[in-house]
């Protein structure tokens, strides 16, 4: 297993992350692998897993690219998952996890972004003021 892992992460650092969804994957994949292999509480990975899949969605440009940063995200979890301790590969300190998996919490999504004022994530970036109307956003039917 260690081997193969080693393989797949090599790989995975290998190709290039040429969008903004490949990265996101690749590094919520690792975060949220090393919090799983920490032990962070499942239910905080599974808020944060939703996070991770909402950004991707949301900065994916066509399904297929979609789908590729989706496999990436799960190939980074799988390997990060899992600590070999025979291994003298170095090993992500579970207090720096803890510390960044804080911080994509703390990260709020701007619901318009999402299309959807159903999610039940916070806002991004907003203020107490209304934002006027954008000329650049589509409107019904575009």
């Amino acid at each position: 297993m260690s081997a193969a892992a080693i393989t797949v992460a090599a790989l995975l650092v290998a190709s290039p992350s040429i969008t903004d969804a490949d990265r996101i994957a690749a590094n919520g994949g690792f975060l949220l692998g090393n919090a799983q292999r920490c032990r962070i509480d499942d239910s905080r990975i599974t808020r944060a897993g939703q996070l991770i899949r909402t950004l991707i969605s949301v900065t994916a440009l066509d399904d297929k690219t979609e789908e590729g940063a989706t496999a990436r995200f799960s190939a980074f979890f799988l390997v990060s998952s899992v600590a070999d301790p025979k291994s003298d590969k170095l090993v992500a300190s579970c207090k720096r996890i803890t510390a960044e998996l804080r911080r994509l919490e703390s990260h709020r999504v701007d619901l318009p972004l999402v299309g959807s004022s159903d999610v039940d994530l916070p806002l991004v970036g907003s203020s107490d003021k209304e934002r006027p109307e954008s000329s650049l956003r589509p409107k019904d039917g575009e």
